[in-house]
Parts: C-alpha cells; structure tokens; sequence
C-alpha cells in the first residue's frame, strides 16, 4: 500500500500545480477582458475572450473532480480497500492502476455495457 500512497501523492501533487496554473491562465483572460474594449464575439482574428474563459473554466472544473478522486483513493488506501474493485470485489490489475491510480474498478467492469468508466 505504501506503492500506492506514493503514487497517489505523486498525483496529488501534479493535479495541484496544473489547478495552480489553469487559475492563472484564468486570472489572466479575466484580466484581459478587462483590459480591452474589442467586441470579442465579432472578432475575426479568432477565439473569443468568453470562449476561452469557458475552456479554462471546464479544465479547471476537470482538475478538481480528479483531486477529489484522488482524495478518495487516498481514503480507499488508508481503509485499506485500495485495489479493489468496488462493483465485483476482485483486485483491480496493477496495470490499470499504473495508468488509473485512482480507478475503483477493474477493467472488466469498467468495460460493461453502460457502465459508467471509473
């Protein structure tokens, strides 16, 4: 389990310094927005200021559900359930962990027919 404390915290980590700078990038279209005074939805030259404002609106929306499923994972690791399939019960493969450390099912019930992939 200490594999996977590290490599959750790992994870943790990376997630808070990309939230970390997708704030900035926000800050800075606010700022920007603030600053001008073009019709940015009429501008020809490309994305418009509110388009880009919802981009990094949903990115930072993306790096807060991954930090709570981290923190999750991170529970499931101290209750000592990390691993486990939470639909069947069997070990989730090391494989999907690697790739998904904060996975809470095994791939062949991630894989069912409308399941929703977690």
């Amino acid at each position: 389990m200490e594999q996977a404390r590290v490599r959750l915290e790992a994870e943790r980590r990376q997630t808070l310094a990309r939230l970390g700078d997708l704030t900035d990038d926000f800050d800075a279209v606010v700022a920007a927005s603030r600053d001008t005074n073009a019709d940015d939805e009429h501008d020809p030259e490309g994305a418009t200021i509110a388009f880009e404002r919802s981009q990094v609106q949903a990115l930072v929306r993306q790096a807060q559900e991954h930090l709570a499923e981290i923190v999750a994972a991170m529970a499931r690791v101290d209750a000592d359930t990390y691993g486990t399939c939470e639909d069947c019960g069997r070990p989730i493969g090391e494989g999907r962990l690697d790739a998904r450390p904060v996975a809470r099912t095994c791939i062949r019930c991630a894989g069912r027919p409308g399941e929703r992939r977690r």
